[in-house]
């Protein structure tokens, strides 16, 4: 068996009147991501870790920024996207555990659904999820409200040697 850990990690920075999508769910919180895409950092740093496991490069080189097909993108294509890419080279995931770092939006209740969309997208069930929220207690961007991240970090494993 053949496994590989991957790191992701992601920033967006926060402004009034954005949306804030995490985890492919639209919180309500009078701050969002400012982002190309539709600022789904949970998701981005997922698809770093998943990308980098394989050995894939990150999000930025299959999908640039600069490149239009993006604008708005709903982050979910983008992860499905990268999955279809791990498990064309025979891989699946073992497991998944990420934290956003956010002062607010307090994330407790949504997390359930977070982690119900993942195991969709990654084809995989639920326990092999887990989401964590922590405040940085004011300190930092994120303490200021200025921004958001995530660190996610990943096992894949292939049958193939």
């Amino acid at each position: 068996m053949n496994i590989r850990i991957g790191q992701g990690y992601d920033v967006h920075r926060l402004a009034a009147g954005e949306e804030l999508w995490l985890g492919g769910i639209l919180i309500p919180h009078e701050k969002g991501t400012i982002a190309h895409s539709d600022g789904d950092v949970l998701l981005h740093a997922i698809c770093d870790a998943l990308l980098g496991a394989a050995g894939l490069r990150d999000i930025g080189y299959h999908f640039p920024d600069t490149d239009m097909v993006y604008k708005s993108i709903d982050s979910k294509i983008l992860l499905a996207k990268v999955y279809k890419l791990i498990t064309k080279k025979g891989y699946s995931l073992v497991n998944l555990d990420a934290t956003i770092t956010a002062q607010r939006p307090k994330l407790k209740e949504w997390i359930p659904q977070m982690e119900v969309i993942l195991a969709e997208i990654l084809e995989c069930s639920v326990d092999r999820i887990n989401i964590k929220a922590t405040t940085t207690e004011k300190l930092g961007f994120e303490g200021r409200e200025e921004g958001i991240s995530v660190q996610a970090v990943v096992l894949i494993e292939s049958k193939v040697k």
